[in-house]
Order: structure tokens, then sequence, then C-alpha cells
């Protein structure tokens, strides 16, 4: 737990310990609610205490701090980070809904994992050799993007001399200089915008850059330009593949526009990492199962071309470079059974691959039920 010569305890500091306790993912506090957490995929109850609104606010307050309470009050939504130990911090959003205000606190561990213990392709790597372009790491909320972004910004530092700069919002992971020089910038405190923060990191003698989350058309396209001048730009999207990924690249442009981003994006793009986490079968947490695409002249052609469906063909038959398709690489934790049917086919991008496995359950599925695989 936290030294109290460094840190002063607060109200909300226990619902935090239960979720560092427990090993869960993320905390859910809302008005009118008893408080809940994320334990291995699943929101379960910590108490039956229902959270009244002079609780909340006291809670709330205290961990963002009177600066961006008064913003929280104003708008109505505030992000932040909040250290609760040397071992744990946490991913605040604060937000008003229909019965008041409401918290959701994701767990970042102090501690950066490496790639071998997130036990995630090692191929990854590669992706830290290169000197100049853009690497994308994509995936839903609550995949792990941060954590593999994070393991592997650790490894270029731990490895090679080079100024890396990361913009986030907030701040998740602290980095220590090791053999690079990081400097971290925060969206709304460090920095105006995404795209203001990358603007600048052209101009500040950058060898990586980090962007938190490429959301908008400003930041895209200032991210191909910042990878085309030479920077290695690690960015992020919530899409689930590297088909998806592409064309949410090149659909946030104008159509007038889209044919040069196409130019743009097969000349800069050097890789994406889709991952999604999936429940174990045995219950006990989830494993990260990821797509990879390593660019090369057939992927150029093809994004280039604008026929982004022949991508699934590269990524099966890239297999021998490094290349890695989603649902090859969720049968082979189906295969293993580290996995099962069920989750197979919830995730998978061919459902009908995977659908004689589940029998008649399809159904049940449907409907939301959750039925039991074969065995």
């Amino acid at each position: 737990m936290s030294d109290a010569s460094v840190h002063k305890r607060i109200m909300i500091d226990e619902y935090f310990d239960v979720i560092v306790e427990t090993k869960a993912s993320d905390l859910h506090m809302q008005e009118g609610q008893p408080p809940k957490m994320r334990l291995h995929g699943d929101v379960q109850k910590i108490n039956d205490h229902i959270l009244t609104h002079a609780e909340m606010e006291q809670m709330l307050s205290e961990v963002v701090g009177p600066k961006r309470w008064e913003k929280f009050v104003q708008t109505g939504d505030v992000d932040c980070a909040y250290e609760l130990s040397a071992d744990a911090r946490f991913r605040c959003n604060l937000h008003k809904h229909l019965h008041g205000y409401g918290g959701i606190f994701r767990l970042i561990p102090n501690k950066i994992a490496t790639l071998e213990q997130l036990k995630v392709p090692q191929v990854i790597k590669r992706f830290a050799n290169i000197k100049g372009g853009l690497v994308l790491v994509t995936g839903p909320t609550g995949s792990g993007k941060s954590t593999t972004l994070a393991a592997l910004i650790d490894f270029i530092n731990s490895s090679y001399a080079r100024h890396i700069i990361t913009i986030e919002e907030p701040i998740e992971f602290v980095h220590q200089n090791k053999i690079s020089i990081i400097t971290q910038r925060e969206v709304g405190e460090d920095t105006p915008s995404f795209s203001d923060g990358l603007r600048n990191a052209m101009r500040e003698d950058a060898d990586v850059v980090l962007v938190g989350e490429m959301r908008d058309l400003e930041t895209i396209a200032l991210a191909l330009t910042a990878a085309e001048t030479g920077m290695l730009v690690f960015g992020t999207l919530h899409t689930n593949n590297a088909r998806k990924t592409v064309d949410r690249m090149i659909d946030v442009f104008p159509s007038s526009q889209q044919p040069q981003v196409r130019t743009m994006l097969s000349a800069s793009l050097r890789g994406i990492v889709a991952q999604l986490l999936m429940k174990k079968a045995d219950g006990k947490g989830r494993v990260a199962v990821n797509e990879i695409l390593i660019s090369n002249n057939a992927v150029s052609s093809i994004i280039r071309e604008g026929s982004v469906e022949k991508l699934t063909d590269v990524l099966i038959s890239g297999k021998g470079e490094g290349m890695q398709f989603m649902d090859d690489a969720i049968n082979s934790l189906l295969q293993q059974g580290v996995i099962n049917a069920q989750e197979a086919y919830m995730k998978a991008i061919d459902k009908a691959r995977f659908a004689p496995l589940l029998e008649g359950q399809l159904g049940e599925i449907a409907k939301g039920g959750k039925p039991k695989p074969r065995h």
C-alpha cells in the first residue's frame, strides 16, 4: 500500500485497494449504484452500498483536484491520471450521466511489463528497429493497446539512444530515461491537443513519437506527414483488424483527398498490430491475441490501389515473414485449449469457420445467452 508520508489517503483509495488486491482491471463508480469492478472481463459488485451524490462528489473531487473539478462541473467530462502508490496508477474518466456523477478508473501498473512478459509475438520488436514510418496498434477499448505500446516504447528506451516523445490523454505509463531521452506530454495540461503536440514534435528533434489516440482528420494527417519526414510514429485506433484499420485511416478524409492519402499511407505504413483480449477457458484471466501486418511491396500496392480486401490473403501467405491473421491466431489458442469455442466464435472475423464447433448453440448466443462449449 502507499506510504502515508508520500501519499495522503483519500476516500476513494479503499476502493482502489480492492482493485489492486483482486487484480481487477477497472473500478466503476456510479451515483445511485453500488461500486463495481471489472474482473477477468466481467463486471461485478464490490459491495451492496448505494453511492450517494455527496459521496460521489467528495470522492471524485478529491481524485482530480480543484482545477479539474471546476472543469468537470462546467463540461461534464474530464480525464486524468491518479497515483495510488509506487506500484499502481489509475487512468480516470469522470462524467455526468442521467442519474448524477460517474467515474471509471482503469488500473495501470507502474512497472512496465516487457514484451516477453506480455507474451505477444516477438516479431513486434521488429518495429522498434525502424528509423521512420507509421506503426499502428489497434483494438477496442480495454484490449491492452496501451500496455503493448508501453512495452514497445520501453524496449526502444532500453536498446537505442533516441529522443522519444509521447502525447497522451492522460499520461498512463510513466517512463524513466534509460538509453533514450523520453518527453511525455499530456493533452490538456502540456499541449492543447494531439494535433498540436504532434505538430510541435516535428520541431523538437524527435526520433520516435507516440500518439495516444488518432481520432480526427488533422491528427491522422499530421501523423502521416511526420512518418514521411523520417520520424517513427506509433499511433492507436479503435479498430479490430488490419483491414478495418486501413479503411479507417483513409475514410476519415474527404473523397477528393483519399487517392493522395492512400499513396501517403502506402509509402509510410510499416505495420499494424491489432489486439483483442480473450477470456481463458479456465476462467482465470484473459489472454491477448494479435493480428500482425508487416508492410511489404504487396501491402503497399494493395493500399495504393484501394483493394483492402486483399490484405487477408497477404496476412495468411505472409506467415513466414512474421505476419499473423487474427482468425488463425484465435484458432491456435483454441487448439491449445487456452480459450473455448464460444469465445473463439464471438471474437472471430469469419464466424462461419468456428460455427461448427458450437453445434446448436448459436441461437442462444444470438439471444445473449452464455452456452457452454462442447467438450
